[in-house]
């Protein structure tokens, strides 16, 4: 007959906790020891300056201002209009829809601006490009309507402005100008 040994169950648990306890303590030595092994052997994450590049942004303050130009020069002659400044990469920074004007107006303006943007020309020049390129017009995002002015920051895009919402394309872009016109005084 074989001689068991038998446990209470408070030995079970003693003996058990404290091997949890030892495979803490260890991990937690091996924890502390991992960062300055990885330290070592750690890849400089900066990138050399021949990688990157720089660019201009509107500040939200100036994008305000241009967007409520445009929106004070359309009430000056009683037209309800909404607009949109965005930056050079197309993300909207400031739409202010102005009273009264119409639903479509405000993601009109957007694309508008995008597109002003995109190829840093007013949307007026460029919808004679549909003749020639008829499927611009597919690209996600664009409108190729008057109404969109680009902004400038010696002679590259740093943003645009779009307005939509007035009786004719004319005016749109007028407005659209009024805006750009205030970032220069």
């Amino acid at each position: 007959m074989t001689d068991t040994k038998k446990f209470s169950t408070a030995k079970i648990v003693t003996t058990a906790a404290a091997v949890v306890a030892a495979g803490a303590v260890g991990a937690a030595a091996a924890s502390a020891a991992a960062p300055a092994a990885a330290a070592k052997s750690t890849v400089k994450a900066d990138a050399s300056d021949r990688n990157l590049t720089q660019s201009t942004h509107l500040t939200i303050a100036a994008a305000t201002k241009a967007a409520q130009a445009s929106l004070d020069a359309a009430a000056k002659e009683g037209q309800k209009i909404s607009v949109a400044v965005v930056d050079r990469n197309g993300n909207t920074l400031v739409t202010l829809r102005g009273d009264g004007a119409g639903p479509q107006s405000y993601e009109s303006a957007e694309k508008k601006a995008f597109t002003a943007v995109s190829w840093n020309a007013p949307t007026s020049a460029l919808m004679g490009r549909l003749s020639q390129t008829p499927n611009l017009k597919d690209i996600p995002g664009t409108l190729f309507l008057p109404g969109g002015a680009p902004v400038q920051a010696k002679g590259a895009p740093v943003a645009a402005v779009g307005v939509a919402g007035a009786p004719s394309g004319d005016l749109d872009e007028k407005f659209a100008q009024a805006g750009v016109a205030a970032l220069n005084g």
